[in-house]
């Protein structure tokens, strides 16, 4: 049971890749988006919220067996963080690459209040939460631009 939990926690083994693991342990949570992008939204929420639940839990038992309090490898936050940031997104390509790299960008800056979170709140509940602020920074990034590209006739140069 410890193992099949750590593998989860590790995006499935994409964790634990020893360059950039919390960017290519993302990448499950691309291959999920993708199979999730055209359930309702209620259904995606719900089952976005019931990742994010069981990542607490998850998180927290593999901190443990692994004896960190925020290991690199645990990457079950990058996954649901990046599913966040693609809450409504739009579809297409393109849009999962933006998503990603503006997930990527919060996780890895973390502005405040991502930062404040990330120093003091533990166990799976902090692994997950600055993941979380991440990837709702990135959605209302994401959700701007493309709100932007619809309605170009806001800058005064193109219009």
């Amino acid at each position: 049971m410890n193992s099949m939990i750590l593998f989860i926690a590790q995006g499935f083994g994409t964790g634990r890749v020893p360059k950039a693991p919390g960017t290519v342990g993302t990448l499950p949570g691309v291959f999920l988006f993708w199979l999730m992008a055209d359930l309702p939204l209620w259904w995606y929420l719900g089952i976005t919220l019931v990742l994010f639940a069981l990542g607490v839990w998850i998180c927290e038992l593999a901190a443990r067996q692994l004896g960190r309090d925020d290991p690199p490898s645990v990457v079950w936050d990058e996954i649901v963080g990046y599913l966040i940031a693609m809450i409504a997104a739009p579809s297409g390509w393109e849009w999962m690459v933006v998503g990603f790299m503006l997930f990527r960008l919060f996780d890895i800056w973390k502005p405040w209040p991502i930062r404040w979170i990330d120093r003091r709140v533990h166990g799976g509940m902090g692994i997950m939460l600055d993941d979380v602020l991440a990837g709702i920074a990135a959605a209302a990034v994401l959700h701007l631009l493309a709100w932007g590209l619809l309605h170009l006739d806001w800058l005064p140069v193109l219009g």
